[in-house]
Order: structure tokens, then C-alpha cells, then sequence
């Protein structure tokens, strides 16, 4: 079977899930784990990637970040490359560090967002790398330790998750510790893992009942979330997948959209592809880029390497090209 396409969307939160290639460690010693998390906070701060929750575990690694400016594929492969470059080349190893494919689950935020929080949280508990709570509260390879005030990671959305709890700062760090204890005795939740309907339909036995009911529920694994949440994500996705298609079959390439854009703004094709931060360039290259990113599905590493800027800066054209889309009303065919 064909791997399924990673969703995703401007905003759209993720439970990202890393292990290493047959169980081995990604992290053998605390010189690995603060140099990834020095990467990590560049690499989130750069794309404007917003993560409320994190843990290191010596063979694997969990993330729930925001998409900000840059896809969530784009940050991971970001990470996932510097990471297996510095441990390869600082333990004499070579080959894949990782497993062939990181899992990453979309998710419905005001469901899952303090869930998922407390469960990453609470792995290296799970893993026995620290005792007890009190141990975890100062553990400084997971974000509980920085919620709590404890340790420092100025990349770390710390104060989005406090919100949920009170608006004073000291009763919201007692009220997120009092929940992330009640969380001890659940124990490894794989309904937090993808599979769409599995808790919000009433775990297994709601799943059961349904099916018994001949009642069919939409279910993904990429996806976590409700029956119409999952429906909506999976039939955006569709649609997007289709857009791509029709305008492929209509012939439309870059080429297509060079001259597109040429035509729009009454410029010349060479300008189109032009260099520089002139108004008109900054257009063309705006819309070139949108119409790409988002039409054609091209990636934004390589729509980076055709302009010879950097993918943070395709990024912020493909903002600015949605924008003009729709202040103008420009269509790349009829």
C-alpha cells in the first residue's frame, strides 16, 4: 500500500513522533540532548514554529508544535538532518540514525492540546528516567521543567498552555501540575496516537458500539480528532489534491505561471524570476511562488533553490501572493 501524504496547514498543530532505526538511541548522552535542543530552538525560531510540549527519551523523541511560516515537513527534515549529521560524525557511525518515516498526527486543538501536553510530558516518567514528579518538575530534556519554571527554553510556548489553567501565573503553574499528576495513573495512552475517533467517541468500547450499530466512523491515522473534524481535514485535503490535479491537466506548469504572472503585472519573464526587493519583483516573486506552493504542489526547498533564497523567504512570498490573490482577485485560469 502507497504511504499516505502528510496534512497540513498554517496553524494547524501537530503530535510529531521520531524513533530510532531498530530501537537504537538517538541520544546517547547529555552533549547529544543540549546540542539538538540548541538546533531545535534555531531551527522554530527561524519558521516561526511554535511547540507547547517536548521530550527527549535516549531512543526516540516527541514534539507538538504549531506550523508557523514553513511547513511542518520542511522544520522536521531541518532537524531530523542536522541531528543525524552531528551524532553520526561525533560517534564515528554511518547510515540512517532514524526510522525511514517520522509519525505526525494532525490534531484537534481544543480536544487534545492539554492532553497531548500532559502525555509527552510524562514520558520520561513513563521511561523511568526520572523517579516521580518531583523529579520530572527539574528534568531538563522535557518541557514540564520549563512550564514549571525550572529550566530555560525561550523557544518553548509556555505561557499559551499556563492560560488554560488561570490567569495568575503561580495558581496556573499549581493547577497544570495538579492535572499532569492526574495523568500518572493513565499510563501509555495509544488513543493519543492518531487514529481519529478512538477517545472522542468514547474509546474501544464506543468504537465497538458504533460498529455493532453498523454505524461507520471516519477514522485516520494522521489525523486525531473528532468525526467532523477528521472529515473536514481529510475533505480539505482532497480538495487541495484535486485543485493540483486540475491544473495539471489543464497544462499549467511554472512555466504556465511564469507567463501568468508576466501578464498580470506587465512585466517581462526574466523579471518574473527576477533578483532583488523591488516592488514589482517582490509581486511577481510573491505570486510565482503562491500559485507553486500552493497550486502545484511544488515544495518550498525547491521553489528556494530555483529563486536562490531561502525557504523561510518562499515561505513569506507564499503569505504575501495569498494575499494579493484575494485583495485583487487574480486567478491563474479561468
Amino acid at each position: 500500500m502507497p504511504r499516505q501524504s502528510r496534512i497540513d496547514a498554517p496553524g494547524a498543530l501537530h503530535h510529531i513522533i521520531v524513533r530510532g532505526i531498530e530501537r537504537g538511541k538517538i541520544f546517547k548522552d547529555d552533549d547529544d540532548r543540549y546540542a539538538f535542543l540548541d538546533k531545535l530552538g534555531i531551527i522554530l525560531k527561524e519558521t516561526e514554529t511554535a511547540c507547547y510540549a517536548w521530550a527527549l527519551i535516549p531512543n526516540h523523541f516527541h514534539l507538538l508544535l504549531r506550523t508557523g511560516s514553513v511547513p511542518v515537513s520542511t522544520v522536521m527534515r531541518r532537524i531530523l538532518t542536522g541531528h543525524a549529521v552531528r551524532f553520526n560524525r561525533r560517534h564515528k557511525r554511518h547510515g540512517h540514525l532514524f526510522q525511514n518515516r517520522y509519525k505526525s498526527i494532525l490534531c484537534q486543538e481544543d480536544t487534545y492540546l492539554l492532553e497531548l501536553v500532559r502525555y509527552i510530558h510524562l514520558n520520561p516518567l513513563r521511561a523511568k528516567l526520572v523517579d516521580n514528579i518531583d523529579g520530572l518538575d527539574k528534568y531538563p530534556f522535557c518541557g514540564h521543567s520549563v512550564i514549571m519554571g525550572n529550566n530555560d527554553q525561550d523557544w518553548q510556548e509556555c505561557e499559551e498552555v499556563l492560560k488554560y489553567f488561570a490567569k495568575r501565573k503561580g495558581i496556573a503553574k499549581r493547577k497544570y501540575m495538579e492535572f499532569v499528576a492526574k495523568g500518572v495513573e493513565a499510563g501509555k495512552r495509544n488513543d493519543l496516537t492518531g487514529g481519529g475517533l478512538i477517545r472522542s467517541s468514547g474509546g474501544w468500547q464506543g468504537v465497538i458500539a458504533a460498529k455493532e450499530a453498523d454505524i461507520h466512523l471516519k477514522s485516520d491515522e494522521r489525523i486525531l480528532g473528532d468525526s467532523d473534524f477528521v472529515t473536514d481535514i481529510l475533505s480539505r485535503s482532497e480538495e487541495s489534491l484535486k485543485e493540483k490535479y486540475r491544473l495539471k491537466s489543464a497544462g499549467v506548469d511554472l512555466d504556465f505561471i511564469t507567463q501568468r504572472v508576466s501578464e498580470i503585472l506587465n512585466i517581462s519573464v526574466e523579471d518574473v524570476w527576477g533578483e532583488g526587493r523591488y516592488r514589482e519583483v517582490v509581486k511577481a516573486r510573491s505570486l510565482l511562488c503562491y500559485w507553486a506552493v500552493r497550486g502545484l504542489g511544488e515544495s518550498m526547498t525547491s521553489m528556494a533553490r530555483r529563486l536562490n533564497i531561502s525557504t523561510v523567504a518562499v515561505s513569506k512570498s507564499v503569505k504575501r501572493g495569498s494575499a494579493l490573490v484575494k485583495e485583487k482577485g487574480l486567478k491563474l485560469i479561468s
